[in-house]
């Protein structure tokens, strides 16, 4: 269940550092890394890197269950698969604070309500937008889904690349880590399973 990392609790908010020293700690580490903050080039740069982080993890002020919280009853009795396919993200490692930049596949079979398509790709984005490591993030979306809607079965398959290890480490650029969850219809059922991953199959060579 997404309860298993929730957004942050008022008071650990309420401890989260100031504009003004966030900005300092980042002068502290290009000083770190061998630069003078103070040069021209790199003035704005403590500001501009803080905003990015905002950006980078905004995920963290957004509350994944509200997101799904607005269903849809009226379907006229569809009951097969939801699939989105290709939702791209871009989140970073929890160990290096590397970008991991990916895809995600999300389905679901409804049992009588749906959610706006929309809503599958933002719910992906809230839990991207964190420190991740792609296997929690994997499950973190699934359960979320099951936890939500309840529906009959969620599947959820993530394909990403990690510069943590294409661009530092053992450098092996070129390769792609893919992550897996089975709830409900699809776990018990072999036949739902196959048509899901048949259509990610197809919607990769398109």
């Amino acid at each position: 269940m997404a309860s298993k990392d929730p957004v942050p609790a008022a008071s650990a908010l309420s401890e989260r550092p100031s504009r003004a020293e966030a900005e300092s700690a980042i002068r502290t580490l290009l000083r770190w890394a061998g630069d003078d903050p103070d040069r021209e080039g790199l003035l704005d740069t403590p500001a501009r890197v803080a905003r990015a982080y905002e950006e980078f993890y905004a995920g963290y002020s957004k509350d994944p269950v509200e997101i799904l919280s607005t269903t849809f009853s009226e379907v006229e009795g569809y009951d097969e698969m939801v699939v989105l396919t290709n939702i791209r993200f871009e989140s970073h490692c929890e160990h290096h604070m590397a970008p991991i930049i990916g895809k995600a596949h999300v389905a679901y079979l409804p049992d009588r309500r749906v959610v706006g398509i929309s809503k599958l790709a933002r719910l992906v984005d809230i839990f991207a937008k964190r420190l991740q490591i792609q296997e929690k993030m994997t499950v973190q979306i699934a359960d979320t889904l099951q936890q939500v809607l309840l529906p009959k079965g969620v599947a959820v398959v993530i394909e990403a690349s990690h510069e943590c290890m294409t661009t530092r480490g053992i450098h092996k650029p070129g390769t792609s880590l893919v992550t897996s969850r089975m709830l409900g219809a699809f776990r018990d059922d072999p036949s739902t399973r196959r048509e899901f991953m048949s259509i990610i199959s197809q919607k990769r060579n398109e």
